[in-house]
């Protein structure tokens, strides 16, 4: 297999003896999935008795494209199925006359699976991760922390290689913006390799990326991370950013909004507000509804904020803190003001609307906190937008799916707009 010069240099940083995750792409045609089954395939015929990953965030997809680029590299290497190696359809398991195997892995956040224990104790000796932005960052860490097979053995130290196109998301957070900025973590890289890094694809490919549609042109073509590959979001992702530096907002009101824990899994978010300026962020874990409540009434006094103006999520065992005497908050409970089809879909359209126009201010310094609210914002995207009826936001399990969490700060963050809503609540005569 000839390799090109990007593609080269990733090869290299597979094989040293510092670089521990690498993300190779941003862009289409430049010899992503070849690159990863290559390193993959390389690395299992030189250690015998190794084992190693092949994921992707849906199986069915890997079998239709990875699993074919596997099969194109083979025979650029001259290895035959049958002679020199052999797969199973049944237990998605590639073997090799050395003992050495590559498991084919769906990486999909199923949420009967939340914590990836099919994966149970799985030992590797390194995975590639193809499109690795379809799949969420516990995905990506949960494979990591099950490279250990062999590798004292064999002399090497645990690797992750994933390739993708340019998409806002972990990968964007930990690799590219921190690539981009110069300071990316010394056990990390992030080549960018674009279809005119490659010398061995046709012109007539990169002509047809030319007649995409700008954003996808931008992304695809030239790799531009900052154009957002998804026209259901409701909030521009710069906007998000300004979201922790609009200093313009000014004081006023004080309000409340707490984002109640579930089943102590979850944690309960309190938001103290001065206007449109979150104040404080406080992340409570493990706490009875009447220590959750006691603190909100702390706050309250502290900041001289009524409870007429403190709103807590009512579902679940919010409700039990709403008997206190506060505000409460229904998720799917009917809208105030409009077409929506439910309140929270209506606060989260406000709230997208007021982000949009620099109107609120997040004064939290905590990069945790900056970090997670930045990502749930991003999945605040138009559900069924190609169906006729009440407008609606993408339902929190699905947000979990993605996110390997629930969007708990983002929610409290949205409780605030009711607020502003019922200002102009329809009134009916």
């Amino acid at each position: 297999m000839h390799l090109s010069e990007k593609q080269t240099q990733a090869i290299e940083l597979i094989e040293d003896n510092k670089t521990k995750e690498i993300i190779y792409g941003g862009g289409a045609g430049s010899g992503k999935t070849a690159l990863g089954v290559y390193s993959i395939l390389k690395n299992a015929l030189k250690y015998e008795g190794s084992r190693w990953l092949i994921g992707r965030a849906v199986l069915k997809t890997l079998k239709e494209t990875t699993l074919n680029s596997f099969y194109d590299v083979c025979r650029m290497q001259g290895l035959k199925a049958g002679t020199h190696y052999q797969y199973n359809a049944q237990s998605n398991i590639i073997t090799f006359q050395n003992g050495s195997t590559i498991l084919l892995k769906d990486l999909f956040l199923y949420p009967s699976d939340p914590n990836f224990d099919e994966l149970g104790s799985l030992e590797i000796t390194g995975a590639f991760i193809d499109e690795c932005n379809q799949v969420s960052e516990k995905a990506w860490n949960i494979v990591k922390s099950r490279i250990r097979y062999k590798i004292d053995e064999f002399g090497l130290i645990p690797k992750m290689l994933g390739t993708c196109n340019p998409a806002k998301g972990f990968v964007y957070n930990n690799f590219y913006k921190p690539h981009k900025e110069g300071k990316l973590e010394n056990d990390k890289a992030f080549i960018q390799a674009l279809a005119t890094d490659n010398p061995f694809i046709s012109p007539h490919y990169i002509e047809s990326l030319k007649t995409l549609d700008k954003q996808s042109r931008e992304r695809l073509l030239y790799g531009n991370w900052e154009y957002d590959d998804n026209d259901n979001a409701l909030i521009e992702y710069d906007k998000i950013v300004d979201l922790f530096t609009n200093e313009h907002i000014p004081s006023g009101k004080g309000y409340i909004s707490a984002d109640i824990a579930r089943f102590g899994k979850d944690k309960t978010i309190i938001m103290v507000w001065s206007g449109f300026r979150v104040t404080e962020i406080h992340k409570l874990a493990n706490k009875a509804t009447n220590e959750v409540a006691a603190y909100i009434k702390h706050l309250a006094k502290k900041h001289s904020i009524p409870y007429s103006q403190i709103i807590c999520d009512e579902d679940g065992v919010g409700g039990g803190v709403v008997d206190y005497g506060f505000k409460g908050f229904v998720n799917n409970s009917k809208a105030l003001t409009g077409n929506y089809i439910n309140l929270k879909s209506e606060c989260y359209y406000k709230l997208a609307e007021l982000i949009n126009q620099a109107g609120v201010w997040v004064m939290s310094e905590d990069v945790t906190i900056r970090k997670e609210l930045t990502e749930e914002l991003e999945w605040v995207q138009r559900h069924n937008a190609d169906k006729d009826g009440k407008l609606a936001v993408l339902p929190k399990d699905k947000v979990k799916e993605h996110l390997g969490r629930s969007p708990d700060i983002s929610d409290a963050l949205m409780m605030r707009m009711w607020f502003e809503l019922k200002k102009f609540e329809f009134v009916v005569i």
